[in-house]
């Protein structure tokens, strides 16, 4: 459990890279100036996005399981900040992608 929660925090990590990203790239098509993107290796800022995208399905994965531990009593086996801060993450890319 520990190594799957340090993987959803890079995940949301990514999520926030992919949406600076998004973010530079739309400011530059509305000056229409010629862009060859923020990041210069394609495969690097390929991979950002569908992790960054990918994201919100590994961290709702991730919250529920850690809510069956709270309901279960059981002790968490990740620090409570981690839990805390990837629930505000998992808050925020709802947010993101449906409203």
């Amino acid at each position: 459990m520990r190594f799957f929660s340090k993987i959803v925090f890079v995940c949301n990590l990514c999520f926030i890279a992919a949406v600076i990203l998004r973010w530079v790239e739309i400011l530059n098509q509305q000056k229409n100036e010629r862009f060859d993107g923020l990041v210069l290796l394609k495969p690097l800022e390929s991979t950002l996005v569908v992790l960054g995208y990918g994201a919100i399905l590994i961290n709702l994965v991730f919250n529920i399981i850690c809510l069956l531990f709270f309901l279960l009593k059981r002790p968490q086996p990740v620090a409570k900040w981690l839990i805390w801060v990837n629930l505000l993450f998992l808050l925020i890319q709802v947010y993101y992608f449906f409203f």
